[in-house]
């Protein structure tokens, strides 16, 4: 398809932003988009809404839609969260090649001594909460670490020592030196990476250091040649840490997270039928779906299509969940 057959008043603002882009030729490769869930937990309404668009705008200009599993915290990430999200987006409909952030923490380790080599992190031994405390406030600036001005070689040394295991759980972190004035508190040189001395779900105990997503979620984004890094209104102080790290790694042609989904002004709770949440846990069913399949849809006499819920059902109960009712009579109040 020709993208410039699109119109400034039909196409949205992430599509006018990617369009434009194009326009100017700010890539010289396709374009890229990735949805990238922690697998800490299960996809919600928002996660479905945010794997459309991106995958939407990536398949409208010809481009690549990643999956990509940050998984770079083991104290919170597990396979069943993998599995569970995959079974989701397949539901969903899309097929997506599938990343995983802990395949990169080589390349991700090398990038932070790369940092410390040019003066733009440093070890610091402050305890969690002496480093809250010196962080400041949103209206009173924070305090320099005693282990700011400490020599390149030392760091080094120190962060090579972390990794090796030398040092305790939260003894020790990477941070980066940016500015312990500035107005965004994600700039007071934010905690780059952290001792953790926890098995994790795919790598085991090959590493005991692992890095914080604000510092990962870039350095991934760059290896896989995303060029569009949208993300949700939370993220947006964000943003400015996350053109840091790519910067200062002198990252070519670096993915712009500048566009940020916005927010609707509606609260979803009071767009949800009141009567959505209903269960009937007494019905009778024909006993041919006991062999119900989560890839089909079942239609119950006079009351609607229904999905099999493989999350909650067991093998002697089955578990459907209404996803299309043959006559809504409920009308919400305007």
């Amino acid at each position: 398809m020709n993208p410039g057959k699109d119109t400034a008043e039909t196409a949205n603002f992430l599509e006018k932003l990617v369009r434009d882009d194009i326009a100017q030729g700010e890539y010289h490769r396709p374009v890229a988009t990735r949805f990238p869930p922690e697998p800490n937990g299960y996809l919600h309404i928002g996660s479905a809404y945010a794997i459309h668009v991106n995958h939407s705008i990536a398949s409208k200009y010809n481009g690549a839609f990643h999956l990509r599993f940050d998984d770079t915290n083991p104290l919170k990430e597990d396979v069943k969260y993998v599995e569970a999200i995959l079974e989701d987006i397949a539901w969903l409909g899309y097929e997506p090649p599938v990343y995983f952030g802990s395949d990169y923490s080589e390349k991700i380790y090398e990038c932070a001594v790369k940092l410390i080599r040019k003066g733009k992190a440093y070890v610091c031994e402050l305890t969690p909460e002496e480093i809250a405390l010196y962080r400041g406030t949103l209206t009173e600036p924070g305090t320099d670490s005693p282990f700011r001005n400490r020599p390149v070689e030392e760091s080094l040394l120190l962060f090579e020592r972390m990794r090796k295991g030398e040092f305790p759980t939260a003894s020790k972190v990477l941070r980066a030196k940016i500015d312990m004035s500035s107005p965004n508190l994600n700039l007071r040189d934010p905690v780059l990476y952290r001792i953790v001395h926890a098995e994790h779900y795919r790598t085991g105990n090959e590493w005991c250091i692992y890095p914080m997503y604000d510092f990962a979620h870039p350095i991934q984004d760059w290896i896989e040649g995303i060029t569009h890094s949208f993300c949700s209104a939370e993220f947006k102080d964000h943003r400015p840490l996350y053109e840091w790290v790519l910067h200062e790694l002198e990252a070519s042609e670096p993915p712009k997270p500048s566009a940020v989904l916005k927010e609707s002004e509606n609260c979803w709770e009071a767009l949800l039928h009141p009567h959505s949440l209903v269960k009937m846990k007494r019905a009778v069913l024909e006993p041919a779906l006991k062999d119900a399949s989560a890839n089909e849809t079942y239609q119950f006499v006079r009351h609607g299509y229904f999905c099999l819920d493989t999350k909650y059902m067991t093998e002697d109960r089955r578990v459907f969940n209404r996803i299309v009712s043959l006559k809504d009579s409920w009308k919400r109040e305007r």
